[in-house]
């Protein structure tokens, strides 16, 4: 018998993605469209949203111009109206950018949490989350007055009863960035670090991902986010629904799953 269980699949990601192309396309004819749209990305969110850029772009001819940074960092530009037509970011900026009535429109694309990485290999054997107590671990962590995750983090190991225990192994590795975790791995700068899932598999090449339970009290949501404030309304608007056909396929590629 004859397995058609992938071919079917095939066939539909076909058609959405030839639906997603001849929506975007439109009736432009040969008068291809001269916006530029500039997204704000989270630094936790460029991969996945430069290949959807580059997609949009192939597909509509629209220019996309993006910028990283921290999104506490992209907050102030937006509140006043200064930079920027659409935001990716996590909850909770999904909720600061309604408050400052600059929203015009977003998608769920994906979540992020945190996962428990090591070295390739797992050489200190590291199970669980307990297990970053261990005498002369090297440890690394995302700052919580900075990071989402870190605030997660923290008020896990909080709960846990072993914050102090933790935090004398890491002693002076708190960092902003998740990528500075993957690199610490990667130089073998540390033993162990607690990062964003999506991150982690940007690094998948230099380090292992620790499968724990899921024990944090938050869900915490990925967002494309349209900006109210746009010159390029229309732009804004066909970039939106190409995030709703393609962006938690995408997202979901670069590892943003809980």
């Amino acid at each position: 018998m004859i397995n058609t269980s992938g071919w079917t699949y095939c066939k539909v990601a076909m058609t959405v993605m030839g639906a997603a192309a001849f929506f975007l396309a439109g009736c432009a004819g040969k008068d291809q469209p001269t916006e530029e749209l500039v997204v704000l990305c989270g630094s936790s969110f460029v991969k996945p949203t430069e290949h959807l850029c580059r997609e949009f772009t192939q597909a509509t001819g629209i220019v996309v111009a993006t910028t990283a940074a921290g999104s506490e960092d992209f907050l102030p530009l937006i509140k006043a109206a200064s930079k920027g037509d659409v935001l990716v970011t996590h909850d909770p900026f999904l909720q600061y950018v309604k408050d400052a009535g600059e929203y015009a429109d977003h998608v769920q694309v994906g979540f992020v949490a945190p996962v428990l990485a090591v070295q390739k290999g797992n050489p200190r054997g590291l199970k669980k989350i307990e297990d970053l107590t261990q005498k002369d671990l090297k440890v690394g962590l995302s700052d919580p007055q900075f990071s989402t995750c870190g605030e997660m983090v923290f008020a896990l190991l909080e709960e846990k009863g072993i914050k102090g225990a933790v935090l004398a192994n890491v002693d002076n590795r708190l960092t902003k960035g998740h990528p500075v975790l993957g690199t610490w791995l990667k130089t073998g700068a540390v033993d162990a670090v607690i990062m964003w899932n999506g991150v982690a598999h940007t690094f998948a090449n230099d380090l292992e991902v620790v499968k724990t339970p899921y024990e944090y009290k938050e869900e915490v949501c990925v967002h494309v986010i349209g900006l109210d404030y746009t010159e390029q309304p229309e732009a804004l608007k066909r970039f939106i629904e190409f995030i709703r056909l393609r962006g938690p396929e995408v997202f979901t590629e670069y590892g943003y799953i809980k």
